[in-house]
């Protein structure tokens, strides 16, 4: 007895046909992927901002050689024991204009609170090479160093003195044929000047326009113009440059060292400041606490603004810090974007920058002090 019929044939059945509403979101779906495939690989226009390294003043940092040593170090003086931390903050930049983030990045950084999508000409201006603005950048953070070292010691007492001098002049800069080596630079647009900061202040309000300079040259007096050019550091900050690297002779009494690669910018001046000055006081200076902030300082201990202030409070969160110092001229910048349970104190110059540090130390009234309030 035979189970099936050889004979008959068993058609299949047949499958369901796909709705048009089906057929057309599958196409959807399908073009939508290839055009994010291709955009993915598409060139863009910007870079993205992100929190950088987070270092401890009063810790240590590698050197050139790769071996750890105190980020901050003194001879001539008595220096005492520190504790917790005092960090300064930094900011990275992916991308440049060999190789710039991909749509797929940029998207992702959009709504990312810690990042911030930049266009690229602020970062990497057209008519700057990679070579000047790594010149520039590393430039700047040598002053900054020089300015808080004489901060600290002004501070502290000592009597530190200051005369601004030509060290050299980039090739095909905006000083270029009017300044020289070893050139003293002694006013600019009328004001005396006697540091970096304070010449950088005025070429900077002059917004483009060409700054006249008293120089001595030679022993002689002269007076010479330079039109500035626009350029961008590491942080996304604007400003305007000569073109030429300057040194600030400072008569330090005591020797002081601040050992850190591979960072560039100005913004760091305040906590190295800071740092100095608890490393040559008794006592901690932040209680043994973990406090982080960040500005430009002069000589004379003026705090100024920075850029990149919101990824700089992410990476100080992120580090562990409690308090925060910013710069009031980043005020509108940090209301409304402060991540987490961050303190942030509004410091105009060091001494409110201090008595923040005197306030978390000794358990004051911390509700007294100036905070970030939108202009």
């Amino acid at each position: 007895m035979a189970l099936f019929d050889e004979n008959t044939t068993i058609q299949p059945a047949p499958r369901p046909r796909m709705s048009r509403r089906t057929v057309a979101g599958v196409w959807a779906l399908a073009v939508a992927m290839v055009v994010l495939l291709v955009i993915t690989f598409l060139p863009t226009s910007y870079v993205v901002q992100r929190p950088g390294p987070v270092y401890n003043t009063l810790g240590s940092a590698e050197n050139a050689d790769g071996e750890e040593v105190p980020l901050i170090s003194v001879e001539g003086a008595e220096t005492y024991p520190t504790d917790g931390s005092l960090d300064l903050l930094t900011v990275q930049v992916q991308g440049n204009r060999e190789h710039t983030p991909s749509w797929f990045e940029l998207a992702m950084a959009w709504f990312d609170p810690t990042r911030a999508v930049l266009p690229i000409d602020a970062v990497f201006p057209e008519d700057q090479s990679t070579e000047e603005r790594n010149q520039q950048s590393a430039q700047m953070m040598v002053d900054s160093q020089h300015e808080a070292t004489a901060a600290a010691l002004t501070e502290l007492g000592y009597d530190v003195g200051g005369q601004l001098s030509v060290h050299s002049v980039v090739e095909g800069a905006a000083a270029e044929g009017i300044l020289e080596q070893g050139d003293l630079i002694l006013e600019a647009n009328g004001q005396a000047v006697a540091d970096v900061t304070t010449l950088r202040s005025v070429i900077n309000e002059a917004d483009g326009a060409p700054v006249e300079l008293v120089i001595e040259r030679g022993g002689e007096e002269q007076t010479v113009e330079v039109t500035p050019k626009e350029t961008t550091d590491d942080d996304g900050t604007t400003s305007w440059i000569l073109g030429v690297n300057l040194i600030t002779d400072y008569e330090f009494p005591i020797d002081v060292t601040i050992q850190l690669n591979n960072v560039g910018g100005p913004s760091a001046g305040m906590m190295f400041a800071l740092g100095i000055i608890d490393t040559l006081t008794p006592g901690e200076l932040n209680g043994g606490q973990q406090v982080a902030g960040t500005g430009t300082i002069t000589a004379d201990g003026e705090v100024g603004p920075i850029g990149g202030i919101r990824q700089k409070m992410w990476g100080a969160l992120d580090a562990g810090a409690t308090w925060f110092l910013a710069p009031q001229d980043n005020c509108d910048e940090v209301v409304g974007h402060i991540p987490g349970d961050l303190r942030v104190f509004a410091v105009e110059d060091l001494d409110d920058a201090l008595a923040v540090l005197d306030a978390v130390r000794e358990d004051g009234d911390l509700d007294a002090l100036p905070t970030c309030t939108r202009s």
